[in-house]
């Protein structure tokens, strides 16, 4: 079984077109194997009783937005270790060192393309 199809996503953005950007670009690359949520929340939730190897995280988004939930994963011993990627339009130098600072693996601004996104999975996950 390859990379491809053992790996487990989980996408997180309060857009439900951003989340079809991002799926649309994980099925082109290949992976099938992906969890989508609207709420930074209800991922945490969902990923403590259902692991995924790597978090594909919008920053902007209400209740809890994309460093918070970097920051929750970070603190939970079930996912701490999970690779985690933030997607974000604006990226501001602030916002970037905030997030090394948590323990972000990789971020990838939008728009992306397909090869973009499979790049910047592979920088944190290895070869696909």
């Amino acid at each position: 079984m390859s990379l491809k199809d053992s790996l487990r996503i989980m996408v997180v953005d309060d857009m439900a077109t951003s989340r079809g950007l991002i799926t649309q670009a994980l099925d082109e690359i290949g992976i099938k194997n992906y969890l989508t949520e609207n709420d930074g929340s209800k991922a945490l939730a969902r990923m403590a009783g259902n692991p995924v190897h790597l978090v594909l995280s919008d920053y902007n988004m209400p209740n809890m937005d994309g460093l918070a939930l970097l920051k929750a994963v970070r603190q939970n011993r079930a996912t701490q270790k999970v690779g985690f990627i933030l997607v974000t339009g604006k990226p501001t130098p602030d916002m970037v060192a905030q997030a090394k600072q948590l323990g972000l693996n990789n971020m990838i601004k939008k728009p992306f393309t397909s090869l973009a996104m499979k790049q910047c999975i592979e920088s944190v996950v290895g070869k696909l």
